[in-house]
């Protein structure tokens, strides 16, 4: 957990997709993060948190289903959204937190 918030406290945006193996909507995130990752490039991280590794963490930022998605930023929740989230509206809110 500590690492965790280690990587979150940064002022770089720090978007994680919480996601689980047996998830299929998870899946399609995969892809859509790589193009998102590719478009935003030093803008931000993005960094996969697998919720029943991790049960800690996925408890404290209430994630009730995967995909979830949380941009962080000096360690506040900046947005947060469930589901499969389409990458050209990923790359509008990370260009709005990355100045």
């Amino acid at each position: 957990m500590s690492k965790f918030n280690d990587l979150i406290n940064g002022s770089t945006p720090i978007l994680v997709d919480f996601y689980a193996d047996w998830c299929g909507p998870c899946k399609a995130m995969a892809p859509i993060l790589k193009q998102v990752a590719a478009k935003t490039a030093n803008k931000a991280r993005i960094i996969k948190v697998d919720v029943d590794k991790n049960p800690a963490v996925a408890q404290k930022y209430q994630i009730r289903g995967v995909p979830t998605l949380i941009l962080f930023q000096n360690g506040e929740v900046k947005w947060k959204q469930s589901g499969v989230v389409p990458a050209p509206q990923l790359v509008e809110i990370i260009n709005q937190f990355a100045a």
